[in-house]
């Protein structure tokens, strides 16, 4: 043989080779292990999430690994997708080898048994009649025939043989479903995003990472209509028209358009009495200025709008640029005067202060919250048995964070409107913030709680503002402004000197200027002159008193600061022309609560408080634009996984042979039985025609 055909013999080898591991089961399960392990991670790990969640969440470094790996879109990752795709080839290569066999398999009467064979089988049975050996073997067919079996009559010269077969489509449960495998997983990719890839690989589609009006988007960033399939959403205010969707991708967006315009009339929200929406629907109208057609309709979930082979679904709902109307407190410095603002939910607003300009971007606004309410213990009781560090953390802990702690009582409220938005500094830095516009109930004390979080992944944590006699912040600002106020401080420290001083202490060399100095001192601990203010500035102080002291010196300290708060109260009432506080529980109440919150506004992290005075609310529905040509192919792919799976495991194939052979002056019949699977059904079947077949007509 030439080396030639020595090289074309070993090719055609290592390529039966090949399609022979390809089209195997172990390579089959080899990738759907692969595929349950990227399902798995898909599950695990939010997808689509955007870039700074996950940046805070696993760092810089791991970041740009998982991004690599396309672990953020696991199903329209290129490598999933060549995954499905060698899982196609495979499933179709293994159909392709053995559907074949197994179709001439059925079509096959296994008629070229012979008798020392049949007698090796474990199910036989044996009879002599005085019949003609041709009558037996007739006999024997028709009985076959009537239960069931197909039948066909084989002269052998020296003997006839019956042969029969029952429940020859269960192989066809093998190929029916293998294809539906093939059928699925091609109608799933279909529907997936390898069309938009395949447009974005070869045809120039790049994200849109920008921000603008969406007609002047560039056309490269847009879709054409003659995209076969996409999943997007829509936002539309009432009384706008749409006509496209917005796509989006891991680095922007891609705008789609779509083959008709919907026109959102009303949209309908009701809510059950926990606050979550029971029923949200869209009034809408399509204008199809291609085909002149223009007809309304009435999108709900679960009851799509389908047309053109678009199906428009509801999706959910947000605000659409609802009108508010604020007022700002300043939140750090000496002034405490305070402004009006306005603002649109989509929109921003210039924001000038003292520490620079920032940019107030509204993100949302919800006309009413429910939240639980249920009343608990003063969250600043001194526990005994605990440090002083350690009930200070624990105050912290228990006035910063979620509004609505112990999940377990369900004391659920309206507890009215809530305004969310982003102060962003000059450098592009932004902290969210969501305050509420009435005060909240909490604890036996109504207060204004102001959230705050650095990060979208990030719970709110919120601030406790106590509300004063007049239902309003402006007590508790007044207050903050005149801690910031270093003359103030020095005013209410001689006031609470000279009226702590008990009778007779007073002509004491020094005493009174020595408690004055102690009560401004402590405010001005307090206020945070020279460390981050509040109860922590409190505890760095007494970490410096010897442990054993501690308790004693935090007792005092809190009972001076306590006092000296009080007067800065009435001083800072003073400046402003207002009567002096009256002594009372109530107020004294509220006073507690003030330094607790002036505590925790150390961490606020913002130079306003905008509290929410009026609003016009405007609603918007999300709904979802698919088209799914793929659907229908992965439905047909689910009956013929029914058919085979029903075929596999409810039909049973079963191989009947009778040997008949003159013996003297009757005739001797052998009969044998196969099956694939041994059931006490087929046990059962055996016996029966063992039984009828010998019997005489």
């Amino acid at each position: 043989m030439s080396t030639t055909g020595i090289e074309l013999k070993t090719r055609r080898r290592a390529l039966a080779e090949a399609v022979e591991l390809v089209s195997s089961m172990r390579f089959a399960i080899s990738l759907l292990m692969i595929l349950a392990i990227a399902a798995i991670i898909g599950t695990v790990l939010v997808q689509g999430n955007a870039m700074p969640n996950y940046v805070n969440q696993f760092g810089p470094f791991w970041y740009e690994v998982f991004r690599k790996l396309g672990l953020y879109t696991v199903y329209t990752a290129w490598w999933f997708l060549a995954i499905l795709l060698a899982l196609i080839v495979s499933t179709g290569l293994c159909v392709v080898r053995n559907a074949p066999k197994m179709i001439r398999d059925m079509r096959s009467w296994r008629d070229h048994v012979r008798e020392e064979s049949l007698r090796n089988f474990h199910h036989k049975s044996e009879w002599r009649t005085p019949l003609d050996y041709v009558a037996l073997a007739q006999q024997s067919a028709n009985r076959l025939g009537h239960a069931g079996y197909k039948v066909k009559v084989v002269d052998k010269g020296h003997g006839i043989l019956v042969a029969a077969k029952k429940g020859a489509g269960n192989k066809f449960g093998y190929i029916f479903a293998h294809t539906a495998i093939i059928v699925i997983l091609l109608g799933g990719m279909l529907d997936s995003e390898l069309p938009i890839r395949f447009q974005q690989w070869f045809l120039g589609k790049t994200p849109y990472a920008g921000s603008g009006v969406i007609a002047q988007i560039p056309a490269q960033h847009r879709l054409g209509l003659g995209n076969p399939t996409y999943r997007g959403n829509t936002l539309l205010a009432e009384g706008q028209t749409g006509s496209t969707a917005i796509l989006p991708q891991a680095s922007g967006v891609l705008v789609q358009d779509l083959p008709f315009a919907i026109e959102l009339k009303k949209f309908h929200i009701d809510f059950y009495s926990t606050g979550m929406p029971k029923l949200f629907a869209s009034d809408v109208v399509v204008h199809d200025r291609e085909a002149g057609k223009t007809f309304p309709a009435t999108i709900k979930v679960n009851e799509p709008l389908i047309y053109k082979g678009v199906a428009v679904y509801q999706s959910s709902f947000e605000d659409g640029g609802s009108k508010l109307k604020l007022t700002g407190f300043p939140m750090a410095g000496t002034e405490s005067k305070s402004f009006e603002m306005a603002g649109e939910v989509g929109n921003s607003t210039e924001l000038k202060t003292p520490t620079g300009a920032f940019a107030v971007e509204w993100s949302g606004f919800r006309p009413f919250n429910v939240e639980n309410t249920a009343a608990g213990n003063d969250v600043r009781a001194v526990t005994k048995g605990q440090s002083f560090n350690e009930q200070f953390a624990a105050t912290l802990g228990k006035a910063s964070g979620s509004a609505g702690k112990n999940a377990t009582n369900k004391d659920l409220k309206n507890v009215g409107p809530s305004v969310q938005y982003k102060l962003r500094d000059q450098t592009g830095q932004a902290r969210e913030f969501m305050n509420y516009m009435q005060p909240v109930t909490l604890e036996g004390s109504q207060v204004f709680l102001a959230g705050v979080r650095t990060s979208p992944s990030e719970g709110f944590r919120f601030l406790r503002i106590p509300a004063d006699d007049n239902y309003g912040v402006r007590e508790w600002m007044r207050l903050r402004a005149a801690l910031a106020n270093p003359a103030m401080r020095a005013q209410a420290a001689e006031r609470y000197a000279a009226r702590a001083l008990a009778p007779g202490q007073g002509s004491q060399p020094g005493f009174g200027d020595q408690l004055r100095q102690s009560a401004e001192r402590t405010l001005g601990i307090f206020a945070g002159d020279n460390t981050p203010g509040g109860f922590v500035a409190v505890a760095q102080f007494l970490e410096k008193i010897p442990a054993a002291e501690q308790e004693k010196a935090a007792n005092v300290f809190i009972k001076m600061l306590n006092g000296v708060l009080w007067e800065l109260w009435q001083v800072a009432r003073a400046k402003d022309g207002e009567a002096a506080i009256e002594g009372s529980d109530k107020h004294g109440r509220f006073l507690q609560l003030a330094t607790n919150a002036l505590s925790d506004s150390f961490f606020y992290g913002a130079p306003v408080y905008l509290q929410l005075d009026e609003f016009h609310e405007v609603k918007a529905s999300v709904l979802q634009v698919t088209r799914s040509p793929g659907k229908k192919i992965v439905y047909l792919g689910c009956v013929l996984l029914v058919a085979g799976i029903f075929a596999m495991f409810y039909i049973r194939e079963r191989r009947l042979w009778v040997w008949v052979r003159q013996d003297g002056d009757g005739a001797h019949a052998l009969m044998a039985m196969s099956t694939q699977r041994k059931t006490l059904d087929f046990e059962k079947e055996f016996a029966d025609l063992a039984a009828k077949l010998p019997q005489s007509a």
